[in-house]
């Protein structure tokens, strides 16, 4: 009949719309970073231009551990080309989520506040914090016990660092410590005499001496950090990526897996001055997030 003929035909034409539409959609739907990293063969990081972590040497191509971490990872998956930005530690998550770069290689501890924030990968080193005091250690500090107790001492700590909260967990008040936006104004406070301690992951501090133009300073032995159950409290460091990029973090974290088993983690960890005693156990970024480890 005329008017069956009629409706069968705006169905018909109703069903052609949509499925025009649902073809547009799929066909505009945004790519994802994993996607345009792979795409481009490229992946921007954030560094907070500290040895040993990442750093721009001195042509200018990005070094440290976790920047060699990154392009060891991703090459074998077609992306050659790294391209750095720098900015300050305490700028990294938020220039992270406003996509200034696709992931922070910088030696970004594993928290349970930062894994509200951004989606960590694996960790891939174990660390605990040591101290730095001037030559002869004349105020005698070996603790965070120390410092939280005696006002005097002038405590120098990098701001938004794991070290800063272990500190803090200590006992140290906030009006004990000074606050520095990365490793090198740290030091050169301690150098100058502006402080007389500095605490850093103890790789951090291995590195720092390592270098023949610092003078004048020492690590400060033994130092006792944040202790939990009278054992030390240790920290994991990790790449950290944006949480809707899960599925970039998977994929790297695929990679690391292979660097671990293949010794080729263990190189770059010797490159930049970590022994084996930190390297991480077999932990995912899940079990630390959860306090475990």
């Amino acid at each position: 009949m005329p008017g069956e003929l009629g409706l069968l035909r705006t169905i018909a034409t109703v069903a052609t719309a949509c499925a025009l539409l649902i073809g547009t959609a799929a066909s505009l739907r945004a790519e994802t970073t994993a996607e345009r990293v792979l795409r481009e063969g490229k992946i921007v990081i954030g560094i907070s231009n500290g040895a040993p972590w990442g750093f721009r040497g001195a042509g200018g191509e990005p070094e440290g551990f976790h920047p060699d971490l990154i392009k060891a990872a991703f090459k074998g998956l077609g992306v050659g080309q790294v391209d750095i930005v720098v900015t300050e530690f305490g700028a990294l998550i938020p220039g992270l989520t406003a996509q200034r770069f696709d992931a922070i290689a910088a030696g970004l501890y594993i928290t349970p506040q930062r894994c509200e924030l951004v989606a960590f990968s694996d960790p891939d080193l174990k660390l605990a914090d040591a101290a730095l005091v001037a030559k002869g250690n004349p105020k005698n500090v070996h603790s965070y016990a120390q410092i939280a107790a005696n006002p005097e001492i002038r405590f120098g700590i990098g701001r938004g660092s794991t070290t800063a909260k272990n500190a803090a967990a200590a006992g140290v008040p906030d009006t004990n410590m000074l606050l520095f936006p990365d490793i090198q104004s740290n030091v050169s406070a301690l150098l100058t005499g502006r402080i007389d301690v500095a605490a850093f992951s103890a790789p951090t501090v291995a590195r720092i001496l390592s270098d023949d133009n610092v003078e004048g300073i020492e690590r400060a032995l033994p130092f006792q950090g944040l202790q939990e159950n009278g054992k030390e409290r240790y920290g994991y460091s990790a790449i950290a990526f944006r949480k809707e990029d899960g599925d970039l973090r998977d994929m790297y974290n695929s990679r690391l897996k292979l660097l671990k088993s293949d010794g080729t983690l263990a190189h770059i960890m010797a490159k930049n001055g970590f022994s084996d005693q930190e390297a991480a156990p077999d932990l995912t970024s899940e079990q630390v997030c959860a306090g475990q480890g």
